[in-house]
């Protein structure tokens, strides 16, 4: 694996001229949302909060590569923006055109040399796979090994850098977070596991990281990847292959509650047994094999290592909430990080605890949610948090917050769009066991140790 390589020999790292450009282009894709917002300003009416969500979307979609990752990823955190905008932007998809075989054959002689065909006995010059910062290629090893080879656009660390600059701008020109929540170390927070996202050479230590923590999971397959063949923007991995969590949509309930609990213990854990998740609950970063009976894991770009006292806090409002203990909740919520804190706050984060946790704590089968869509799990509960929030707030939400309570929202709709019927309680508190904020901090350091991280 290389090492990353110095600035002044990397001609794509972080180019002013390339942010320049790609601020131009941004800023003309996202002038005419800013247009149809100041005619809305005047003549909006009722339905002016939803013209200007589907100009910002279309906008957006125009854009393409991380500003319109970070719109996705900000339309699932259900307290982030208005229903409005949510709903508009959850609807981009991070599909961006694949670049064509010039492109891939200077991609691949920049990271591994001229002779870079010689290490693959089969390379397919179509990308089997087009998204937002990169394309993946199906290729096949001398020894006969099938891999997929992923490799990043130009220009990305640039891109990267000029569109966190206006998605700043554009919370502010939208005025939409109407001080209920302080969004600061949100925005951070995203940004810099976007920037993580452009490390491939870290993308696979999170791979290894993942392979240890789940290596007595045998249900789980994560990809291995080939370090010889890795750079900071080249992940060569091996290629696995499954169907899509919405193939068994309509499969027998037994078939469905057992992906579900398989997802159960591929995301929590992680979590509760190394403080580490994994961020990004897009439906296409699982794959279900075995006709239901096994999962892959795919796509560690987006993994948020957690401090253990924050997991400890999870924990801590978890039982809290349980036993219905005010003020342990309340120590709960210091614990993670939240300021500007009091009694009356405390009560309003309650809301959105008692829906996220609401499965965990009702000892019995049932499903993560009843009579609720997968598009509309946590809006009801989010929308009358953010209306008290307004009244009583703000309230500055620890980072830390971000991707814990997104990976969670998308745990519960891939439950939900599988119809699953669980005893999440109980499967909550088998992985538990053992539990302790030290025991968590001696097993996560021995875990990043082997991952090299």
């Amino acid at each position: 694996m290389s090492d990353t390589p110095d600035s002044a020999k990397d001609p794509e790292r972080n180019r002013f001229s390339a942010r320049l450009g790609r601020t131009v282009k941004v800023g003309t894709n996202l002038s005419g949302a800013g247009l149809t917002f100041a005619a809305n300003a005047m003549f909006g009416g009722e339905k002016g909060d939803e013209r200007i969500a589907k100009a910002l979307a279309a906008a957006l979609g125009k854009s393409k590569g991380p500003l319109m990752k970070v719109a996705q990823m900000v339309s699932t955190i259900p307290d982030f923006l208005p229903a409005e905008y949510a709903e508009e932007l959850s609807q981009l998809q991070a599909q961006a055109p694949a670049m064509g075989w010039p492109f891939v054959r200077r991609r691949m002689r920049a990271e591994l040399g001229p002779d870079w065909q010689s290490k693959f006995s089969g390379f397919g010059k179509e990308a089997a796979h087009a998204a937002s910062l990169g394309q993946v290629h199906r290729a096949t090893l001398p020894d006969g090994r099938e891999v997929a080879c992923k490799l990043q656009y130009p220009d990305m660390a640039s891109a990267v850098e000029s569109d966190v600059g206006q998605l700043k701008l554009l919370l502010g020109t939208f005025k939409r977070l109407d001080g209920s929540i302080d969004p600061t170390e949100m925005v951070d927070e995203i940004t810099d596991r976007l920037r993580e996202e452009l490390d491939y050479a870290r993308e696979a230590k999170h791979m290894a990281l993942y392979a240890h923590i789940l290596s007595d999971k045998a249900f789980v397959t994560v990809p291995d990847p080939i370090p010889e063949l890795c750079t900071d923007r080249l992940l060569t991995m091996s290629w696995v292959s499954g169907e899509r969590l919405d193939a068994y949509e309509s499969a027998p309930q037994e078939a469905r509650n057992q992906i579900a609990e398989n997802l159960f213990w591929t995301w929590w854990y992680p979590f509760n047994t190394r403080a580490v998740i994994h961020g990004d609950p897009h439906l296409g970063n699982y794959q279900v094999t075995e006709n239901g009976a096994g999962l892959n894991l795919l796509d560690f770009g987006c993994i948020r290592i957690f401090p253990p006292s924050f997991v400890a806090g999870v924990v801590d409002l978890y039982r809290a909430t349980l036993n219905e203990d005010f003020d342990a909740a309340f120590a709960a919520y210091e614990k993670w990080g939240f300021k500007g804190l009091t009694r009356e706050l405390a009560e309003v984060l309650n809301i959105w605890a008692k829906f996220i946790y609401g499965p965990l704590l009702d000892d019995r089968v049932r499903s993560v949610a009843d009579g609720v869509k997968p598009g509309e799990y946590g809006r009801k509960e989010a929308f009358a948090v953010r209306k008290l929030l307004k009244e009583k707030g703000p309230v500055t939400i620890p980072r830390e917050f971000v991707f814990m309570d997104r990976a969670a929202i998308g745990l519960g709709a891939a439950y939900l769009r599988l119809g699953a019927e669980l005893n999440y309680h109980r499967l909550f508190e088998e992985s538990l066991a053992g539990f302790s904020e030290e025991t968590l901090g001696a097993a996560q350091a021995e875990a990043l140790g082997v991952a090299g991280l």
